[in-house]
């Protein structure tokens, strides 16, 4: 396999200032070369990171592979099962099956030392497949896991007299995160008094870090004032720096009483200047407070910078 060209120079290409490190599509994401392919040190991982549909097509390779195996070791003694046609791999195959599964139908039976012992290690087999599949099935049912939605823009507007940036946040299930904690950083690229350039991240204050009770909606505020990163920039001064705007919320899940977490990032074109998110809170004809959330990623102008 050729190696990939790789360009490197003393500063970085527009490219690589606009890539993401948190990605939102195929597109944004990083490729890696040079790192060891050490995938048999990591399988479990890799078993509880990837798709349902790539899970259950490997695990059913595994067990006809498995089978097939041990369907040829059976095919080696030609009288060694009872009741199946002498050399035929279709009833070595399904006698492997009822073996590995424990059925036993008794249609066909063990007839010889060699199959006897074929069979005690298929057995032997079996149990740890069917361990490892119970094991891997429940770890990645009970992974637990955060729906918040994150409002597909941040704005920039006066809030109180002073310029502030805001995004919103969202649980989109029936139930509570506490002691929800919200973190905002900003990611630029920037070049040391040497010349070097680096990535770097800025934190920015939050008006409200932490809420005790997540159940609908939370805004994330952070003022522009003299302090933060962000005073005096501007979407053009943003995409020169290659910013991206990085949002992450830690909480305790009532439900399963575990850590639950999300992550979202912003380019410098998803920060609205002088918006402000469309109201959500309204009354229904029966008078009732409803909260429509098919206004959440809405903005509107502000008119206040």
């Amino acid at each position: 396999m050729e190696k990939p060209e790789i360009r490197f120079a003393s500063a970085p290409s527009d490219q690589l200032r606009h890539s993401r490190l948190i990605s939102r599509g195929r597109s944004d994401r990083v490729v890696r070369v040079g790192l060891p392919r050490r995938w048999g040190r990591d399988l479990y991982h890799r078993a509880l990171t990837i798709s349902w549909p790539r899970f259950a097509l490997t695990g059913l390779a595994v067990y006809l592979a498995v089978n097939l195996v041990f369907a040829g070791l059976y095919s080696l003694d030609l009288r060694g099962i009872a009741g199946a046609h002498p050399g035929s791999l279709a009833d070595a195959f399904f006698f492997s099956v009822q073996t590995i599964a424990t059925i036993g139908y008794g249609g066909m039976s063990p007839a010889s030392l060699y199959v006897n012992l074929l069979v005690t290690l298929e057995t032997m087999v079996g149990l740890g497949l069917l361990a490892i599949a119970s094991g891997l099935l429940f770890a990645r049912f009970s992974r637990p896991t955060a729906r918040v939605l994150f409002s597909r823009s941040a704005v920039v507007n006066v809030h109180n007299g002073r310029p502030t940036l805001t995004i919103r946040l969202a649980n989109e299930r029936h139930n509570q995160i506490l002691q929800a904690e919200a973190n905002l950083s900003l990611l630029r690229w920037e070049r040391s008094a040497e010349g070097a350039w680096m990535r770097r991240f800025h934190d920015l204050k939050l008006l409200r870090q932490r809420t005790p009770v997540f159940a609908l909606t939370f805004s994330v505020m952070h003022v522009i004032d003299e302090s933060s990163p962000l005073f005096g920039a501007t979407r053009q001064s943003l995409e020169e720096d290659g910013a991206e705007l990085v949002a992450t919320v830690v909480g305790l899940d009532e439900s399963v009483s575990q850590t639950v977490h999300a992550r979202a990032s912003y380019g410098p074109e998803e920060i609205l200047w002088d918006r402000r998110f469309a109201d959500m809170l309204g009354t229904g004809p029966d008078g009732l407070t409803v909260l429509d959330y098919r206004r959440f990623h809405e903005t509107e102008p502000a008119g206040t910078l």
